[in-house]
């Protein structure tokens, strides 16, 4: 018997179909943060800002759409599975000396895009990128005083928002458009409420056009380097916001919040009342780091929330992390696999009994259960998934990026 035939038993003992695993996982999409290529510079010359910082100097960073698209498509024939690309505003492809500001951009500047995503077979999503930008005043952006630079961010979310719609028109599908700002003080406030007065307004004006391509979406955040005392898109406001917006929905990140808040536990809350949690996983560091995503305890728990609670279809998987200190393939397939992985353990998990049991008082068996899963042989049903998808096993799909870095990378000066 071969180990794989094993493990099926194995599995099988407790009530769990590996085969179905396999499929449910191979048709699950997850959404690969673009901006992992080139430490999130674009292609506009805004940069990062707002409490966004790649650190790090690792030689090969792509800078333009043909190194960006090529690098992700070396990382995607490495990493298993349904996949989408998540873009920022700031990755329009714009002809040579013609460069308008971000409250000019249009669809037109994204067609490479949707080209190259038709190509892939894969799935697009967008966000407005509110940060890296001379219009940022005082760490604000829709939450300005100033009424030219609020005037300036909301037709740029306004126009992202009309770009998702024609990106998902092209493409016969829906587009996440999220929407994040940096906004907020780095001492303590005077006021609170002000600000995020105007946020609501300035909210209220980007979403009043109805786009039936775009899945709106906003996203909260605890604190960021120069906005460390106060942000006004809290994880309040934003909640209260979608409950009270029918069509806008919040955004879970899980380096956005106090260090014990558990985002996993989330998942199934806002279940009860949102039938889409867009959500994006990271690995924060003490604070929001977005180190790459791992295989650890954080990722998996976030798993096994979305997959007990039958919601692969309703939780919007996406990716948020950047780190220039390492080979920027090997992070974007470390994560995205990291990911995959996880699924995979939650999938292999005997759901039904353990509610059952949990439901009947009976948390002996629940604890019991839940540990002799650990130690089943996870690992040869990764190994079979990433076969059945044609990609390298752990193990085998390092020397394929180093190759490349030789080839490819290392000619970028």
């Amino acid at each position: 018997m071969s180990s794989f035939e094993q493990a099926k038993t194995a599995y099988s003992n407790i009530g769990v179909d590996i085969d179905k695993a396999i499929e449910t996982l191979a048709k699950t999409p997850i959404s690969i943060n673009c901006w992992q290529g080139d430490d999130i510079t674009g292609f506009d010359s805004g940069g990062t800002g707002g409490g966004i910082q790649a650190t790090g100097n690792y030689p090969g960073k792509a800078r333009n759409f043909q190194e960006l698209t090529a690098d992700f498509e070396k990382a995607c024939s490495l990493i298993p599975g349904k996949k989408r690309i998540n873009l920022h505003a700031s990755y329009a492809v714009f002809e040579e000396g013609n460069r308008p500001e971000r409250n000019e951009v249009e669809y037109k500047h994204f067609i490479p895009w949707v080209e190259y995503a038709k190509k892939m077979g894969i799935g697009i999503d967008f966000n407005p990128t509110c940060f890296g930008h001379p219009m940022v005043k005082d760490n604000l952006t829709l939450s300005s005083p100033d009424d030219k630079v609020r005037s300036f961010w909301i037709e740029h979310c306004k126009r992202s928002r009309r770009i998702s719609n024609a990106i998902g028109e092209a493409m016969g599908d829906k587009v996440l458009c999220n929407l994040w700002i940096p906004d907020g003080i780095k001492d303590m406030p005077a006021d609170r409420k002000a600000p995020r007065m105007r946020l609501k307004d300035s909210l209220d004006q980007i979403f009043e056009e109805k786009l039936e391509n775009v899945i709106d979406c906003v996203e909260s955040k605890l604190f960021g380097i120069g906005v460390e005392s106060y942000t006004v898109g809290s994880n309040e406001f934003y909640l209260a916001y979608s409950l009270s917006n029918p069509g806008v929905y919040t955004l879970l990140d899980n380096g956005h919040y106090h260090p014990t808040e558990s985002t996993a536990d989330k998942i199934p809350s806002l279940l009860c009342f949102f039938d889409k949690i867009p959500l994006h996983i990271t690995r924060p560091v003490r604070w929001d780091s977005d180190h790459v995503v791992l295989f650890d305890d954080d990722t998996r728990e976030i798993c096994k929330e979305i997959v007990r609670n039958d919601a692969l279809d309703k939780v919007l998987i996406g990716l948020d992390f950047f780190d220039a200190s390492i080979n920027r393939i090997a992070a974007w397939t470390v994560g995205t696999r990291s990911v995959q992985k996880s699924l995979l353990n939650a999938l292999l998990i005997p759901h039904d009994k353990l509610k059952v049991a949990q439901e009947q008082g009976d948390f002996t068996t629940v604890m019991a259960l839940m540990e002799d899963t650990k130690t089943l042989p996870f690992g040869t049903v990764w190994a079979k998934y990433c076969e059945t998808q044609k990609v390298p096993q752990d193990g085998n799909w390092l020397p394929e990026v180093q190759k490349y870095e030789k080839e490819v990378l290392s000619t970028r000066k």
